[in-house]
């Protein structure tokens, strides 16, 4: 019976220890499916967070390029139309000036200037004397009347010092009518009206010569005046007078030359009422361009910049062609 016994204690307890390690064997059956589930899952998760992460980077880079985009084109935006200019600080710039087109230009800068701290006071000469001894007195820190040609010799004569600052605008030189409307209609002694200052009689005669009236002799030019004409066949008399004048002799002679600001003041428009004009690339409009004039050192002057850059800027460039009907024609360098 104790053998019986014995033996069914054993038995039980193989019983119990098989099912032990069958349950230990399904649990580490269970734990090793669990972690490999796990581990799959594991990188995808790691793979979309990884995703996730790049894209909020990428995002962050884009964000960071538009913000930029955005400063460039704003601080473009800022800076477009400004000008090179160091700012003043309420300056005033003195210049004397011819009535037209000259006041009239710089009446349009001032309006720049002002933007920039510059106070432009603009005073009106009816010669081209005044306006240099001014500025060579230093009562004046600029004029605004006329070409280098006149300058230099405008210095040789007087002993002044004067210089270019900056080159603006040229006007074409024209014949207009006097008593006469053609110059088909030129006879024998007909009388023709030139600016007598070396400059612009030698200019007045050039076109003249262009327009088969007179010859002058080899090697004139720039310099010539009535005595260098060599051929003169309709034995035209000259009325020289200062350039202003010219003008207000047209019920007395046949024919006017005139500058252009002065035809300007009298109601002329070079391309409707002139006989004949110069051409834009002719060598005397081009070698006759108005200029800013100052005593010589001050054209590196702050305020003599600034008033230069205003005059030379587009928005001076655009009134122009709006203004005068080709009469005044911006320089291009």
């Amino acid at each position: 019976m104790k053998k019986n016994l014995w033996k069914k204690l054993i038995t039980g307890i193989l019983t119990v220890s098989l099912g032990a390690a069958i349950l230990i064997g399904c649990g580490t059956e269970k734990a090793a499916e669990q972690t490999a589930q796990q581990t799959e899952e594991t990188p995808a998760a790691e793979s979309e967070q990884a995703n996730e992460e790049a894209e909020t980077v990428e995002a962050t880079t884009e964000t960071t390029e538009t913000t930029t985009e955005t400063t460039a084109d704003s601080d473009s935006n800022a800076s477009e139309g400004k000008l090179d200019i160091v700012p003043g600080n309420g300056e005033t710039i003195k210049i004397a000036a011819s009535p037209i087109p000259h006041a009239q230009i710089l009446e349009k800068a001032a309006e720049i200037l002002k933007d920039y701290g510059y106070e432009l006071d603009i005073v009106e000469f009816d010669d081209y004397v005044q306006p240099n001894l001014v500025v060579e007195s230093g009562e004046f820190d600029a004029n605004y009347v006329e070409h280098v040609p006149y300058l230099n010799s405008f210095n040789e004569e007087q002993g002044t010092h004067l210089v270019d600052a900056g080159d603006i605008h040229y006007e074409p030189f024209g014949i207009y009518p006097g008593t006469k409307s053609s110059l088909e209609e030129i006879t024998d002694g007909d009388r023709i009206a030139v600016p007598n200052d070396t400059t612009n009689e030698a200019r007045a005669l050039l076109l003249l010569q262009d327009n088969g009236l007179i010859t002058l002799k080899d090697g004139a030019g720039l310099t010539a005046t009535v005595n260098d004409i060599a051929e003169n066949p309709h034995n035209i008399e000259f009325v020289e007078l200062e350039a202003a004048q010219v003008a207000r002799v047209v019920d007395e002679v046949e024919y006017v030359v005139l500058n252009g600001n002065y035809a300007l003041e009298a109601g002329y428009s070079v391309g409707k009422d002139s006989i004949a004009y110069e051409s834009s690339d002719s060598i005397a409009a081009q070698t006759y361009v108005n200029i800013i004039a100052v005593y010589e050192g001050n054209e590196t002057s702050d305020k003599i910049k600034a008033l230069v850059t205003v005059l030379r800027s587009d928005e001076i460039k655009k009134f122009i062609e709006d203004t005068y009907d080709g009469a005044v024609i911006f320089y291009e360098k």
